[in-house]
């Protein structure tokens, strides 16, 4: 993501010289090292792609046409450097926390419904095809990471595709990780995902002027029978002056029937402090209709069309509707400064879970990247993620989920080494 906002900051700013000619380019980054993660049952170390941030390779075009106007698009697709595949899984797999499969938690009761089958049986099974969801890219999409064009004049850039969200930007603005490696804020909001990273069908108006950013985002639904069904609208503001930042972004969804769903609201601001920056990041996320419940009920009642079975059908419908709301707080406060030719990070991160869960997290630790040149660097990564009671979060990377834990309440600590060539 980082190397994305930089270029698009170039493409929109009158000044940069790399656009004064039209031109096409290749850019990318390639990403890998060794990934140690206690706390699950999976293998602890791996061979990754993504430790700092995803590989990505991509085109990006410019086109000056005069007036101060411009033409420009990007397409921009992700691989993973271990295997060369489009998409990946946690390490976890498709396990899924604890509290999605508990019935106490639920407020399912245990009752037989064959021989061998019980209402257990049937939210085990509903827990598991929520977990196929989990992963980057599951459906192997060319370019997932990005898709769009635009124009850009002397009023601002308008920008049509797949783009990242104006509420995602604030955690590369203000995460003093800028979103890489297990330390980043967003590590510890994922599941279920806290803020939108990007979205498909969006419009987007975007200035910059001198010191200040704003976009605006609108993302059309195209589902179902109303333009409101799974529409998104974002927006983010901040101002970057002498030694000092600060900003604002808001994001909401709609479900797929058109209800409000999760809502973002973040600031964040950071100041020039000694031989580094201090960041600091603060958001809040709001989800009372995550939309899932009337399609679960359903696909339970086409396995089983027996009118006696309907009720616990859209029980456990409505359990699972009210196990993925999201109320929570999230802050994070972090300090970089340079060492030489490296790059020292120390981070604090908390995610205080307000819903019935109370899945409270909290990670911390450094991060140290070693510059060989301006393409290339390694970075050692050191992050310890603790877990409140039903909290399973376990740390992944800048381009992978870390998923969950083998069991609720269990730490988790990561230990990577990585390799960074970008081009």
């Amino acid at each position: 993501m980082k190397k994305t906002l930089v270029a698009l900051a170039a493409a929109l700013s009158a000044s940069a010289s790399v656009y004064a000619q039209n031109s096409v380019t290749l850019y990318g980054s390639v990403d890998a090292g060794i990934n140690y993660v206690s706390g699950q049952d999976a293998a602890k170390t791996r061979l990754a792609s993504g430790i700092m941030e995803g590989s990505r390779w991509g085109f990006k075009g410019n086109e000056d046409l005069g007036g101060g106007y411009r033409a420009l698009f990007v397409l921009e697709s992700r691989f993973e450097a271990d295997t060369g595949s489009l998409s990946n899984r946690a390490a976890s797999g498709n396990q899924v926390p604890d509290r999605f499969t508990d019935l106490q938690f639920l407020g399912v009761p245990l009752i037989p419904l064959a021989p061998g089958v019980t209402t257990q049986t049937v939210v085990n099974q509903v827990g598991a095809l929520l977990g196929t969801q989990i992963g980057v890219n599951l459906n192997s999409n060319a370019f997932d990471r990005q898709a769009f064009m635009g124009l850009v004049t002397p009023a601002g850039a308008v920008l049509l595709g797949r783009q990242y969200t104006p509420a995602y930007e604030m955690f590369y603005v203000f995460d003093s990780m800028q979103t890489d490696s297990s330390l980043s804020a967003a590590q510890i909001a994922t599941l279920p995902a806290a803020v939108d990273i990007r979205k498909s069908n969006a419009l987007a108006y975007r200035i910059q002027k001198e010191g200040f950013t704003a976009t605006l985002m609108y993302a059309f639904g195209e589902t179902g029978d109303s333009s409101a069904n799974n529409r998104y609208m974002s927006a983010n503001a901040y101002y970057k002056g002498n030694g000092f930042a600060l900003g604002a972004a808001y994001g909401t969804n709609n479900n797929a029937v058109g209800d409000k769903a999760l809502t973002d609201v973040l600031v964040g601001a950071s100041v020039d402090l000694g031989p580094g920056k201090l960041s600091s990041l603060y958001a809040t996320f709001k989800d009372d209709n995550p939309g899932v419940g009337a399609g679960i009920t359903a696909g339970l009642v086409a396995q089983n069309p027996s009118p006696a079975f309907a009720p616990l059908a859209t029980l456990i419908g409505s359990a699972f509707e009210r196990a993925l709301r999201q109320d929570s707080r999230l802050f994070h406060i972090g300090y970089r400064f340079g060492v030489g030719s490296g790059t020292v990070t120390v981070a604090y991160n908390r995610y205080d879970d307000r819903t019935v869960a109370n899945a409270d997290v909290q990670s911390y630790g450094a991060v140290y990247t070693y510059a060989f040149s301006k393409q290339t660097d390694v970075s050692f990564v050191l992050t310890r993620f603790d877990n409140d009671d039903n909290a399973q979060a376990a740390p992944g990377g800048g381009g992978f989920f870390g998923g969950v834990t083998s069991e609720a309440g269990k730490g988790a600590h990561n230990v990577a080494l990585g390799l960074r060539h970008r081009f």
